[in-house]
């Protein structure tokens, strides 16, 4: 006997206002982060990933910065290594790393900067105060339905 295919309801959209409007979108959030680096400094995609939280990976943080704008730092954000993972993305293949050189940050011979020298960790507790404050404002300056 041949069980007939089971139909599979779509999930119900959300709503923009049910999405959580006025808070900032997924990739807003992480060049809110990236905007903060200092020049000559640098963050991993993974440490961006971990302040954010749940739903960012150090995979999700590389495709955002793929798409970012002239105007987002997107040069400072480097692999866990320490190396520029942009070799096969942008050209020429070492833009990234001429781009943090003029900012100070060395390199070796490898192509690895010594994250202990410039890794930038932020204030994560301005940015979670921040993140509250958001989400309250958001909360309390809904237009009702």
């Amino acid at each position: 006997m041949k069980k007939s295919p089971r139909k599979v309801r779509p999930a119900p959209k959300q709503s923009r206002k049910s999405a959580g409007a006025g808070l900032p979108g997924y990739r807003e959030r992480v060049y809110a982060i990236v905007h903060r680096i200092p020049r000559g400094r640098v963050m991993t995609y993974g440490e961006i990933a971990y302040i954010l939280g749940q739903g960012y990976t150090p995979r999700t943080v590389g495709f955002v910065m793929h798409g970012a704008g002239d105007n987002v730092p997107w040069h400072r954000v480097i692999n866990s290594q320490g190396s520029c993972s942009t070799g096969n993305v942008v050209l020429p293949s070492n833009k990234q790393q001429l781009m943090l050189e003029t900012e100070g940050v060395e390199f070796d011979a490898k192509g690895k900067c010594n994250l202990e020298e410039y890794l930038w960790h932020p204030d994560q507790k301005k940015i979670k105060r921040k993140e509250i404050a958001r989400a309250r404002t958001a909360l309390f300056h809904r237009k009702p339905n």
